[in-house]
């Protein structure tokens, strides 16, 4: 079997696709560290990240990926000894829950599984027991990249002040942000963290921490920050070098001022609309190929899944056939069931996901739909028929 021609499709959750104009920005040579266009343009860069995550406070940059962002989070808010409460509905949840226990905390993780959101009753009995306040921070992760699993932050929000308890509430918006509807300043998150490599379009290299006022309260009141991590100078630099702890990511920086061109023309209202479209396109085609055979959305409920990645399951070992049959006979990457079995196990080969997140549009969603449709005929893998005319259906109610 020779490699399929023409240009391959990778719709995996992340890195996503990323704009041709985004990769020639990127194509230049290195510039100047010191002085002119590079320095000249990072507050504007800046209020542009505020932009999208709907905020007026602050944002720190990091050269890392997302998990860089978990632990510089970590480091400006919490000390061994604390505890942080962990609300887990994936992989990713657990996964942040391990870098506060490496810092020294303890994390105390409520596990919902991996169909489910949160369930706010256990949530809030976990507050209620912390009568002496030691949860410095609750985790809370958007959207589980593992799952596809939407959760209600501003519901998290409302249960914090509802028992006055002070605890921080951070979130995890690395696969959501520009994706997903979030809101910082409006939900009350008082720690963000995200990357640049899903919704803001640029290669995996550069990752954010958002903070507002009481969150930087906390990080002023530790006994001490590491140089590396701390978020105060690279928030309100005074030298050009003190955005990034060192030298600057520079062609991640030109890349992403294109990205951020992007948004800002599309507009953050538009772009959530826009992925809200082409993920209800994608589950009226699952659910048409749910009908008459072994395909299943991972999440039941439409109010709890992502508007940017989709879990999926077949009986195994269907997925990872699925997965192989599509990019080696169609040039189309669909992701691997991350998280969803252990290493090893048989089961893993039941699951995949796709990836709808950053710079995606109708005619590539019908074209990934059209793919999963041709590999489950060739594979013989029983589903439903109708599956492109459904998609096609919710895609024809699009308004400007």
């Amino acid at each position: 079997m020779t490699a399929p021609s023409g240009r391959a499709y990778l719709a995996i959750p992340g890195p996503s696709v990323i704009p041709d104009a985004v990769l020639q920005a990127m194509h230049r040579a290195a510039p100047n560290i010191y002085d002119g266009e590079l320095v000249e343009m990072m507050p504007a860069l800046v209020a542009d990240l505020k932009y999208v995550a709907r905020t007026d406070h602050q944002v720190a940059i990091y050269i890392g990926n997302g998990h860089a962002a978990w632990e510089a989070a970590l480091a400006n808010t919490v000390t061994p000894g604390d505890r942080v409460l962990v609300p887990a509905t994936g992989r990713f949840a657990h996964g942040w829950a391990d870098m506060a226990e490496g810092v020294g905390a303890t994390a105390e993780i409520l596990d919902f599984g991996k169909q489910s959101p949160w369930d706010m009753e256990r949530v809030a009995a976990a507050l209620r027991a912390d009568t002496g306040h030691r949860i410095k921070a609750v985790l809370a992760v958007h959207v589980d990249t593992s799952t596809s699993i939407l959760n209600d932050v501003p519901a998290m929000r409302a249960l914090l002040d509802e028992l006055g308890h002070p605890a921080l509430l951070m979130a995890d918006c690395i696969a959501s942000l520009g994706c997903d509807r979030f809101e910082m300043d409006r939900w009350g998150v008082d720690v963000m963290v995200t990357g640049c490599q899903k919704g803001l379009m640029v290669p995996p290299g550069v990752a954010f921490v958002y903070f507002n006022d009481r969150a930087e309260a906390v990080r002023q009141s530790l006994p001490r920050v590491s140089r590396y991590w701390d978020w105060a100078p690279r928030a309100k630099p005074d030298l050009f070098f003190h955005y990034f702890g060192g030298t600057a990511p520079t062609h991640h920086l030109y890349g992403l001022r294109t990205a951020l061109d992007m948004i800002k023309a599309e507009g953050i209202e538009a772009i959530w609309a826009r992925h809200d479209r082409l993920a209800r396109a994608i589950w009226a085609a699952c659910d048409s190929w749910a009908a008459e055979g072994p395909l299943r959305l991972n999440v039941a409920d439409p109010a709890h899944r992502s508007r940017a990645v989709t879990s999926l399951s077949l009986d195994p070992p269907q997925g990872t056939a699925l997965r192989e049959w599509v990019e080696g006979h169609l040039g189309l990457t669909l992701g691997i069931g991350l998280g969803m079995a252990e290493p090893g196990d048989y089961a893993s080969h039941g699951h995949f996901r796709f990836g709808h997140m950053g710079h995606v549009n109708g005619q590539m969603i019908m074209g990934l739909l059209g793919g999963v449709e041709a590999g489950l005929t060739a594979l013989e893998i029983p589903h439903g028929h109708g599956a492109l005319e459904a998609a096609a259906a919710v895609l024809a109610d699009m308004h400007p």
